[in-house]
């Protein structure tokens, strides 16, 4: 992939997350070795090289899940918001 077209795919998805705060969002992440995870929860804030989404667990623990826009970029993260897909299918 070319540099200016990684960097305008990561601008699209930092644009994107940034009017997307406060939605709610859903995630399946590659942790590696098989290990998948898979939350609901809401997109909390976004920083200039990470977002953070508050996940609910059923316990009523609250936790804090963060990823870079690269992930999304890479697909290790696959975000839904709006039953859209964001990132690779989603640029």
């Amino acid at each position: 992939m070319a540099m200016a077209a990684r960097r305008n795919g990561l601008d699209h998805i930092r644009q994107s997350l940034e009017a997307s705060v406060g939605k709610r969002v859903k995630l399946k992440a590659s942790r590696g070795r098989r290990k998948v995870v898979e939350a609901e929860g809401i997109l909390e804030q976004t920083y200039p090289k990470v977002f953070v989404i508050k996940v609910n667990n059923a316990s009523n623990s609250v936790q804090r899940l963060s990823y870079s826009y690269a992930d999304v970029l890479t697909a290790t993260v696959e975000l839904f918001i709006d039953d859209e897909q964001l990132g690779v299918a989603g640029v």
